[in-house]
């Protein structure tokens, strides 16, 4: 199978061409009828065609999230691809936003379903799970560097009960989290100029200092917006980390539309503070 350029490679460099910013594509039913559309497949393809308009030739990164299109079973499968396939040709990277996780066979089929150059629904990049052991995930990491595509691993999320979990102590007295980033750093050493396994690490969880966020990987932190925290927060959670996080914004831009104009004036101005609170690193 013939890969493409490491993801971690055509991320830095999207990132360092158009800004550091992910927006999701996320059609939840209450976004739909702010924008004046129905609970629908039409619905669902008129949001999301928009969205791949506006944006996917001006931002770093798009993020569907699977959820919303599959609730419309298979012809919203078929939205999503279409999504996907304009998209990426848009020159937007795509991170499909599927947070699979399982062992064996079924995660190789995951990955298969997102990774594999011939399927319908290939991305650049798929949000995975390690907590049924971060092995599980070893057939979606051998995809993914066939490949060139990439997987964003949950390590640190922004939802309050993550914390039950990832910040749980192991007996060699390291958290759940802090294992899963020691992983990832194994996972892209040697890798320049950014590496292709990235974690998820939420932007409104404070100080994170007792964490080592340097995994040589991209960050994907989502929190930006409507969840609270702003561009401004971004150094003090990730410290020096701060120049491989991927901030992810979702309602804070998509609350904009349907206007494209006012769809790309958003992405925009939180693309800009971002720049601003990097440059002040």
């Amino acid at each position: 199978m013939t890969g493409l350029e490491p993801f971690g490679a055509r991320l830095r460099r999207a990132m360092d061409e158009r800004g550091p910013l992910c927006v999701g594509i996320d059609p939840h039913a209450s976004l739909l009828a702010e924008w004046g559309l129905n609970d629908d497949v039409t619905g669902l393809e008129s949001f999301s065609r928009t969205v791949v308009e506006a944006l996917a030739g001006r931002v770093a990164v798009l993020k569907p999230q699977s959820a919303f299109f599959e609730r419309f079973g298979s012809r919203g499968i078929a939205v999503l691809e279409k999504t996907v396939q304009e998209a990426r040709a848009a020159g937007a990277l795509v991170v499909m936003d599927a947070k699979r996780g399982d062992i064996g066979s079924t995660m190789a089929a995951y990955a298969e379903s997102f990774l594999h150059k011939d399927a319908p629904l290939f991305s650049d990049a798929l949000t995975v799970s390690p907590y049924l052991g971060y092995g599980s995930l070893s057939p979606a990491v051998a995809l993914a560097r066939e490949t060139g595509t990439g997987l964003f691993v949950l390590a640190l999320t922004s939802n309050p009960e993550g914390g039950e979990v990832q910040h749980a102590v192991r007996a060699d007295g390291r958290t759940v989290g802090a294992t899963v980033l020691g992983h990832l750093a194994l996972e892209n050493a040697g890798e320049e100029p950014l590496g292709s396994f990235g974690a998820v690490v939420g932007a409104t969880l404070g100080d994170l200092s007792s964490y080592d966020l340097h995994t040589g990987g991209p960050i994907l932190a989502p929190g930006i917006g409507a969840q609270g925290a702003t561009a401004a927060d971004l150094p003090g959670v990730f410290g020096s980390a701060v120049r491989n996080v991927v901030p992810n914004v979702s309602r804070g831009v998509l609350r904009h539309g349907p206007d494209v104009v006012a769809l790309r004036d958003a992405a925009e101005r939180f693309a800009e503070e971002i720049r601003a609170a990097l440059s002040a690193v």
